[in-house]
């Protein structure tokens, strides 16, 4: 399971209105009438990981003989031979082309021969059913994927058995993966995404990867070009299912050096393991269960924790974002300065150009509180680039209407009423329903002082 926790952090709060956003600005309300058609990904743009073979081959090892608890595997589990996917349920309008596509990188960037079929007998069981019946088995997930089962109504009775038990496979043969049918498009092809990744190749995630989506902290939520090179090793001829971790990691300089060569070249920077007592506090201070003053608790003890460890990579720069995130509310000032300390790690962190998307997001809101439009320009135009390149249309749509409110600010309205109308049909890829859309739109539109001031 993946899709459990930080969806206040990174996606759905990209800023925090100063003011009351229940009533729609005039500019708002404008774009409002008649929603634009829904946009899209259509080709991918992944970037080659640039990490010394030596370290991809630890990371291999942890992520496809670990779990997320810690616990080794005895054995390496994979699929042997060509993989069959069949969608049944209720799968919303974007599912089977957002599979299609993801299906075709799988084949063509990782090598596997996966492929959608029609018939009863499938390998992979993609089944779209309600939120509401996923959080009945599972409360605090979005999506999930179990081994040895293809419905959601046998995992009630088999999720205490040997059946579903992950550590005990050796080879995979039948696995279901539950996404909502009900879910904004987005998220649903993030479920499919991380699931499917799961259900083919790793199942641990490593919070000291920048770059993949094997990664609790939800920043990547399409496959990456190392999560594809990973994939690509893990049905490498040389491996098979059953493999000890000893025997995989023989054959893994080998194959490595085959599949990238460019890693041959870079020196290692391995990172340091990250402490269970770090992800322990992230959990609490950004998952669900916890109270404001608890989360905020917890996030303090994950910086903490993460300054006693000496990081100065994407890891030291996530927990101060952490924290901005959840004493935005309640202290402005030090949120933005916790905003300005991530960004700064990440700027001296490789694979980080999405995470600093995210905190320039957050640092632009506050200068278009504070009416420095232009400010929140130099913030916002290198980032939209990146959030497409990254398929990430709920930070794309948010930059948009941010920049919208920034352009208005420093009197550039016709082309602010351009670009906001422009973020629309990003928007309800990112958002959904036309009512999220809508309280986006005047949840940043909030921050404008001059419309404040206007009514």
């Amino acid at each position: 399971m993946r899709r459990l926790i930080l969806p206040i952090c990174l996606m759905l709060g990209a800023c925090t209105p100063g003011t009351s956003g229940d009533m729609p600005s005039r500019a708002a309300t404008q774009t409002e009438t008649s929603m634009p058609a829904i946009k899209g990904f259509a080709v991918a743009r992944p970037t080659p990981p640039a990490r010394s073979n030596q370290d991809i081959a630890r990371d291999f090892l942890d992520l496809s003989l670990q779990l997320e608890s810690g616990r080794p595997l005895k054995v390496l589990s994979r699929f042997e031979g060509p993989i069959s996917v069949k969608v049944v349920g209720a799968p919303p309008a974007t599912l089977l082309p957002d599979l299609g596509r993801l299906l075709h990188r799988l084949r063509t960037e990782a090598g596997i021969d996966i492929r959608r079929v029609a018939n009863a007998d499938a390998n992979i069981t993609i089944e779209a059913v309600p939120r509401a019946e996923i959080r009945r088995h599972l409360p605090q997930a979005a999506c999930f994927v179990v081994p040895n089962i293809s419905r959601l109504s046998q995992y009630r009775a088999a999720k205490r058995s040997r059946l579903t038990n992950w550590s005990t496979l050796s080879t995979r043969h039948k696995i279901a993966i539950f996404v909502p049918s009900d879910a904004a498009p987005q998220e649903v092809r993030d479920c499919l995404h991380e699931e499917l990744a799961q259900a083919i190749g790793p199942l641990n995630d490593l919070y000291r990867l920048s770059d993949s989506v094997f990664n609790d902290d939800n920043v990547h939520t399409v496959l990456t070009g190392f999560d594809m090179l990973i994939l690509r090793a893990y049905y490498a001829p040389e491996l098979h299912s059953g493999m000890s971790r000893r025997d995989v990691a023989v054959r893994l300089p080998g194959i490595l050096a085959r599949l990238n060569p460019r890693g041959e070249r870079i020196p290692p920077r391995p990172a340091k393991t990250t402490p269970r007592a770090w992800i322990r506090a992230i959990q609490t201070a950004l998952g669900p269960g916890a109270d404001p003053v608890q989360r905020r608790g917890a996030a303090q003890a994950a910086l903490r924790i993460a300054e006693t460890m000496g990081w100065t990579d994407h890891r030291r720069g996530f927990s101060h974002y952490a924290l901005g995130r959840l004493t935005q509310n309640t202290n402005p000032e030090y949120a933005q300065n916790q905003f300005a300390a991530a960004d700064a790690y990440y700027r001296r962190s490789p694979g980080t150009a999405l995470h600093r998307a995210h905190a320039a997001a957050q640092l632009a809101a506050y200068a278009i509180a504070h009416g420095r439009g232009d400010v929140a320009l130099n913030l916002l135009t290198p980032q939209m680039a990146v959030a497409e390149q990254h398929q990430n249309a709920a930070l794309l749509a948010s930059l948009m209407m941010l920049r919208a409110e920034a352009l208005e600010l420093t009197g550039r309205i016709s082309e602010a009423r351009i670009v906001r109308l422009d973020s629309l049909g990003w928007a309800r890829y990112g958002y959904g329903a036309d009512w999220a859309v809508r309280a986006k739109l005047r949840e940043i539109a909030a921050l404008n002082p001059l419309k404040g001031i206007n009514g």
